[in-house]
């Protein structure tokens, strides 16, 4: 799982929520087994925080306009 993560980060997010609703939809089927499922659980799990990880280094990232005009990195 740890190198399936690793690919996770090098998603963009458009691609990660793609993945997860691909996820949601096979968990969603009435033919899936409990194993897969739980498996399924896991990388979503992973993709979720990887989400949230890239989105809050955009947010720090992002730019703030002092009362001068200048931009400053919050």
């Amino acid at each position: 799982m740890e190198e399936k993560a690793g690919k996770d980060l090098d998603m963009t997010l458009e691609e990660a929520f793609g993945r997860l609703e691909e996820l949601l939809k096979a968990m969603e089927s009435r033919d899936i087994s409990l194993e897969d499922s739980f498996q399924k659980y896991q990388e979503g799990m992973t993709l979720l925080k990887a989400c949230n990880d890239k989105i809050d280094t955009v947010e720090k990232k992002m730019l703030i306009l002092n009362e001068s005009g200048e931009a400053d990195e919050f």
